[in-house]
């Protein structure tokens, strides 16, 4: 099983802290690069309002950390807690996990993925939950190495804000 370490390969330290208010562009930043890597639409302004009062606000609804190499925050996770029925527990789901490209390979990910870990144990969490894309065969390799399972009996369904309303109409 890999190991973090606070060094990347040419011996710069990784710090990992909690995402703060005075971060709110920089975490923006970072969320428009993961829309680029998987090619995706950045989100709206009104979404980009949304996301800085929705980790800042006075009801939060998830928390993040950010990933430093000296003073440039190169990489994220979000998260927040869902629940358990069958453990009784709390699960601390996975939003994303995300790092530059330009700064993977240094244990940087295995890093954030292990002070997610640490999180979800302080908060008393039974398990950890994410999903990944089928092609992201990078992160399905890191995933395989740390000890992830992949859940192979539970299928992804999602119903989209703009259809609420028409599947409440209809059933």
């Amino acid at each position: 099983m890999l190991k973090p370490t606070n060094k990347t390969n040419n011996h710069t330290r990784i710090a990992i802290k909690r995402l703060r208010k005075k971060e709110g562009k920089i975490f923006l930043s970072l969320i428009n690069a993961l829309a680029a890597f998987e090619k995706l639409k950045r989100p709206s302004r009104s979404a980009r309002a949304r996301l800085l009062r929705d980790a800042f606000g006075r009801k939060r609804r998830f928390d993040a950390f950010l990933a430093i190499i000296g003073k440039k925050a190169v990489g994220y996770a979000i998260f927040f807690e869902t629940y358990s029925s069958f453990l009784a527990l709390p699960t601390l789901y996975l939003e994303d996990i995300f790092i530059l490209p330009e700064y993977r390979s240094r244990g940087i990910g295995l890093k954030l993925f292990h002070t997610c870990m640490v999180e979800a144990e302080r908060c008393g969490c039974g398990r950890m939950e994410w999903v990944v894309l089928d092609w992201n065969k990078n992160a399905i390799k890191f995933y395989n190495q740390i000890g992830a399972r992949q859940m192979k009996e539970w299928l992804l369904y999602r119903i989209e804000q703009k259809q609420f309303r028409q599947i409440l109409q209809k059933t």
